[in-house]
């Protein structure tokens, strides 16, 4: 097992090829595909030979950036995945932060602990200057994962879906983190830490 990092609670690893049941059983739950396809899963063929292949050729092309399968230390349960990875026709130094999760992890802070450590490293190490994060306006949820990782609203836009999805006509919304503001938020929390009440 290929360990990329490591939380209170979760590690980070590579996905391999004999993770392919994992990304099924994840992409077949409608309400895990709510805000992607609809509900719909994807359909197998199109991860086993398309999305998993291009999961595994990303590490050898760009090192430190990819998805990573999220297992909970304490059980050694497949939660999801979170993609730290670059945006096509973007600057190499701006990265775009995701994530997908099953049911049973929602709402327990794992969305924010992996993005919070995957933003330290991209900031820390991998020379990330910019963290952009997008989902449609209705998913309050993901948007309350990006407030929580320190991302702030940066502005409302509409794109095509290529099927119609229940809030789609709402429009999307992205959030962003500079490191410039990342380092302000980590000496505003250090100062926090280090008052003690009287």
């Amino acid at each position: 097992m290929r360990v990329f990092l490591e939380t209170e609670r979760l590690v980070l690893r590579q996905f391999t090829t004999d993770d392919l049941e994992l990304l099924v059983a994840l992409d077949s739950d409608p309400d895990v595909m709510r805000f992607i396809t609809g509900g719909p899963p994807v359909p197998r063929a199109v991860l086993q030979y398309d999305y998993l292949p291009a999961y595994l050729r990303y590490y050898e092309q760009f090192a430190g950036f990819g998805f990573w399968a999220a297992i909970e230390k304490s059980t050694g349960d497949f939660l999801g995945w979170f993609h730290f990875r670059s945006l096509q026709g973007s600057s190499p130094d701006e990265i775009e932060l995701g994530y997908r999760l099953h049911k049973s992890a929602w709402g327990k802070g794992y969305g924010t602990e992996g993005s919070r450590v995957l933003i330290r490293k991209g900031f820390t190490e991998l020379g990330v200057e910019r963290v952009v994060a997008s989902t449609m306006a209705v998913n309050y949820a993901s948007r309350r994962v990006m407030e929580k990782s320190g991302l702030t609203l940066v502005r409302a836009f509409r794109q095509e879906w290529p099927d119609i999805i229940e809030g789609s006509d709402q429009g999307d919304v992205e959030y962003a983190l500079t490191k410039a503001d990342w380092k302000r938020q980590q000496t505003a929390e250090g100062m926090t830490t280090q008052i003690v009440p009287e």
